[in-house]
């Protein structure tokens, strides 16, 4: 019988049973809080907007601490994504947060590809969890996840619509990360502009079928609250970490000439709702969506591009061990395929080069006979002028000779022609 079989079995067979006494596994609640408070937790939030619309301030005041970060231009070439780590702790429980810039984001003349680089981290921290969770000897309990839980974006308070580059990064994104939609700097928008503008957000995401985040209403503790903060979404926040002496007491706010806009004063921004909403309530809904959904969609696609599927063409459940097999014999099948090309190649390559060769050798061959033919022409040639400066030399001789020998006789005469001389003169 089939593993899968006995499972499903074993799964109708379960009954509830009452018990007569104490056993002690409703401890395990506790257990779960004690574990989770001694390894502490790990959150990481994305923050997209464009540079200098508040995102490092918001942090700042969401925290209530100064996070290190430098002043961003507004004159980067490209976007950049710049990650930063704290370990932060509130009474016993601890936790490592993880802030993600979006640098230079909005900044370019040419917006096309902005979303491009956000998408890209975003994608490296999905498959870098992926890598670790496929490794024989995993250790997924220290393992630091960084993998996005949230992306808060940020939308200029223009007050009249989404911009194409918010519409269609957050397109992008919505399949990636939980996304929450705030309206930053709210104190430049009046109150009743700011409600059109809320309303004219939501309007134009719905429209174009951008997802964002929804806060859960299936658990019955949180289901009013969340249900009520649903309709209050984009919020629209104020970041500042300057304290104002308000009445008798000190509040994070800012002071303008004309007033005091409180952070924390529900009746100007919605910062406290923000704050309960991602930190307070549904901080581990965050965590778990991202591991549940995102995660899993981007885990299903990558395998599915490997190859790995959970049933055959029959809709027939495929253990991990067959697909693998499948998957082994169709590489080898590809390798012997593309070896047996390369083999063929490599053949065909080779005698071509050995025709190139042959013609090569031919070439050189008539040259070679060429001048073989050019060289007895010109030794033929040059033994026929020998043999007739061989034939002149031989007349030179012959005559040097006779003159040399006409000059012996007449040297030898010479005596004798003065001695008859003498004589004759004598006899007179």
């Amino acid at each position: 019988m089939a593993s899968a079989d006995i499972v499903r079995q074993m799964g109708e067979s379960v009954r509830p049973l009452s018990l007569s006494g104490h056993v002690g596994f409703d401890s395990l609640p506790d257990q779960l809080v004690n574990k989770s408070t001694s390894q502490g937790f790990c959150f990481n939030i994305l923050c997209v907007g464009e540079t200098g619309i508040g995102k490092s301030t918001l942090m700042d005041t969401l925290f209530n601490t100064s996070f290190e970060g430098s002043q961003s231009t507004h004159y980067e070439n490209r976007v950049k994504l710049k990650a930063q780590t704290y370990e932060l702790q509130e009474s016993t429980a601890r936790l490592k947060l993880t802030i993600v810039n979006s640098v230079g984001f909005g900044d370019q003349i040419n917006k096309e590809d902005s979303y491009k680089p956000i998408i890209d981290y975003t994608d490296a921290q999905f498959e870098a969890y992926l890598q670790e969770e496929l490794k024989i000897k995993r250790s997924l309990h220290n393992y630091h996840d960084s993998r996005i839980h949230v992306c808060l974006y940020f939308i200029s308070p223009t007050g009249h619509s989404l911009k194409s580059l918010d519409l269609v990064t957050m397109k992008k994104l919505d399949s990636k990360v939980n996304i929450i939609p705030v309206i930053a700097k709210a104190d430049t928008i009046a109150k009743n502009e700011l409600h059109k503008f809320k309303i004219k957000i939501m309007s134009e995401l719905v429209s174009n079928g951008v997802q964002i985040y929804q806060f859960p209403i299936d658990d019955e503790t949180v289901a009013k609250i969340n249900s009520a903060m649903n309709g209050h979404l984009p919020f629209a926040v104020i970041g500042s970490t300057e304290e104002v002496k308000v009445g008798n007491k000190m509040v994070k706010a800012r002071q303008y000439p004309w007033g005091v806009v409180q952070v924390e004063n529900e009746n100007h921004s919605d910062f406290v709702k923000l704050r309960e909403m991602l930190v307070c309530v549904n901080m581990e809904d965050l965590r778990e969506q991202t591991h549940t959904r995102h995660y899993e969609l981007y885990r299903r696609c990558k395998l599915e591009e490997m190859g790995f599927k959970d049933t055959d063409p029959n809709n027939k459940p495929v253990s991990l061990q067959e697909t693998y097999e499948a998957k082994r014999n169709e590489f080898l099948g590809d390798l012997q395929r593309k070896e047996e090309e390369m083999r063929q190649m490599f053949v065909m390559r080779v005698k071509e080069k050995e025709s190139q060769l042959k013609e090569a050798e031919r070439e050189l061959q008539d040259k070679f006979e060429h001048l073989k033919k050019m060289h007895q022409e010109e030794r033929k040639k040059l033994d026929e002028k020998k043999s007739v400066l061989d034939e002149e030399m031989s007349i030179f001789n012959k005559r040097k000779a006779a003159t040399e020998l006409l000059q012996g006789q007449a040297f030898q005469t010479a005596p004798q022609m003065n001695l008859k001389k003498d004589k004759d003169r004598k006899n007179y």
